[in-house]
């Protein structure tokens, strides 16, 4: 494990309490029906690095099968009661899944991944997708990479994204849009989201 993510991981299990209260109530619903009406009814999706687990709730109640994965131990704990199932504790280096999914959902996760190790981490949802399977992910807008509140964060630009997903073979992007941030007093951040498709 690399000294990047030991210190991320262990900013969230120090205060995987009270992030969760922080993002469990931001309401992403129009972010979900953008996503779920690629999916098949009834599909299965990875919300890979779910946190407070608020999003795999959201796809559980609408009918929906979910594996929700998340690489602190806090948080795997705290969002596995709220959603009422196992949460599995484990990076995203450690996806190792054969056309699984019709889904991967990846909301404000990848973005603590070093830019150099994303397009690796893209090839690994992408081999876990099922073909015609979709992928969404964000991030935050910008060029910056590096430690932000205690954090290591790699935040993009289409120009960084597109750059990274080019070498991942049978991933495609279909579209990118820019969107400002949902939680109260913070709607002057932008993130940069993405969705693909395999």
């Amino acid at each position: 494990m690399t000294k990047n993510l030991s210190k991320t991981l262990h900013y969230y299990n120090q205060d995987a309490q009270s992030f969760v209260q922080g993002t469990i109530d931001a309401d992403l619903s129009k972010l979900h029906r953008r996503f779920l009406k690629l999916l098949p009814i009834e599909a299965h999706i990875l919300d890979l690095g779910c946190g407070s687990g608020r999003d795999a709730k959201a796809f559980l109640d609408a009918g929906y099968q979910v594996t929700a994965i998340d690489g602190s131990v806090g948080c795997c704990r705290l969002a596995g009661d709220y959603i009422g199932q196992e949460v599995l504790c484990q990076t995203f280096a450690e996806l190792y899944c054969y056309q699984a999914f019709d889904g991967v959902w990846a909301c404000a996760s990848l973005l603590h991944v070093p830019y150099d190790e994303l397009t690796g981490i893209f090839k690994k949802i992408t081999k876990a997708l099922k073909p015609g399977g979709y992928l969404y992910a964000s991030f935050k807008y910008g060029d910056f990479e590096g430690e932000r509140n205690g954090r290591y964060f790699t935040d993009l630009t289409e120009e960084r994204l597109a750059a990274l997903i080019e070498p991942v073979a049978g991933l495609e992007i279909v579209e990118t849009f820019v969107t400002g941030d949902v939680r109260d007093g913070r709607g002057g951040e932008k993130w940069l989201n993405v969705i693909g498709r395999k």
